[in-house]
């Protein structure tokens, strides 16, 4: 038969209503459990309230992106539960509307909903929570260091309350712990006291061997020394968790940076990782829907609104397992990049896909 558009744009705003009242119930439990741990964390510190509550908001979009797949799964549980106790389901069914047709609103808008989620919404949870990484590296982890990378090179600051560095270099190697074409610049709070030009460095315990070197105070006339050391708190674990997380960045951000992090010689598989998971995201929403209709399109004869309930929370915790799963085997390298970032939309879509399938006629 045609399809009605008037029925399409009905079903798609009932599910819009459905995902917008789980995902606020969501965001106000994250954001409440948020605070809890902030303070906890913040607790004897000095840090007041106002900051905390602060760190909370920057955080909060990162954590929503992280619970959207299942706002989709619980939304549309919810709202084909409405549907079918309000006796509209069987209506659309009678009137001769197949349950693909039925379904057909609702993956659209999840598609959609994952479309706008990686190129609109991405950059600004990205660059919230990038502000929320600072805070919590100054007021949290007491953390000097930073590290950063372009494609001139890796930027890496460290140091203390009477002297800072700021250690700039071509390439790496061995994750950070070696560099090569090394200048770094020495300050003492915002004093300019000298640089140091060395062609390599090698982290070592509490100090940067750095051999080679012109070494040159604020008047600028450089001497040549064989070998320097300078202190550093750094530890190879330290650099690594100093480099920016993936989700500071935004998907439009991510291929430059993966390029850049790979000629600075650092690995980027988380970097790729999480750009392909973002470049699944609208099928894992569509696979979402499926789940949710499989359980829910007719509760009233195989258990009711609970057991449709406690399948889509078992189904929730199943996806999310395996996505864990597989982000642990491709960061390790025991399966691909694309395939470990892949997989739980797939695996998730045609799963959803067989559920419907043996339980309609359509």
């Amino acid at each position: 038969m045609s399809w009605s558009w008037t029925l399409y744009r009905y079903l798609a705003a009932q599910f819009i209503a459905g995902v917008a009242t789980v995902y606020g119930i969501f965001l106000v439990l994250a954001f409440s459990a948020d605070i809890v741990d902030l303070l906890n964390r913040t607790a004897g510190r000095g840090i007041n309230t106002a900051t905390v509550i602060g760190m909370a908001v920057l955080q909060l979009p990162d954590l929503g992106l992280k619970m959207l797949p299942f706002a989709i799964l619980g939304g549309g549980v919810f709202c084909f539960i409405r549907l079918a106790r309000s006796q509209e389901l069987v209506a659309s069914r009678a009137a001769g509307i197949s349950a693909w047709d039925f379904l057909t609103p609702a993956i659209a808008t999840a598609v959609l909903i994952g479309v706008l989620t990686v190129t609109v919404a991405t950059p600004v949870a990205s660059r919230m929570f990038a502000e929320f990484a600072g805070l919590e590296a100054r007021h949290i982890k007491g953390q000097a260091s930073q590290l950063a990378v372009s494609e001139n090179g890796v930027w890496l600051r460290q140091g203390d309350q009477s002297e800072q560095s700021v250690i700039h270099a071509i390439s790496a190697a061995d994750q950070g712990e070696r560099l090569e074409d090394v200048v770094v610049f020495r300050y003492r709070g915002d004093a300019y006291i000298g640089r140091i030009d060395a062609s390599s460095a090698q982290l070592r315990e509490h100090y940067w061997d750095i051999n080679d070197a012109w070494v040159s105070g604020a008047d600028g006339i450089a001497r040549r020394q064989a070998n320097v050391r300078l202190p550093t708190t750094l530890t190879p674990s330290q650099i690594q968790e100093s480099f920016i997380a993936p989700t500071a960045l935004s998907f439009w951000e991510l291929p430059d940076f993966i390029r850049a992090a790979q000629s600075a010689g650092f690995s980027a598989v988380r970097y790729r990782l999480y750009f392909y998971t973002l470049c699944t995201l609208p099928a894992l929403f569509a696979a979402m829907v499926f789940m949710a209709a499989s359980f829910s399109l007719r509760p009233a004869r195989e258990g009711g609104m609970a057991k449709a309930i406690l399948l889509s929370v078992a189904a929730g915790f199943a996806v999310y397992f395996f996505e864990r799963l597989t982000e642990t085997l491709g960061r390790s390298g025991a399966v691909p990049v694309l395939l470990a970032a892949t997989a739980p939309a797939i695996a998730s879509i045609l799963i959803g896909m067989t559920l419907v399938f043996s339980r309609e006629d359509g």
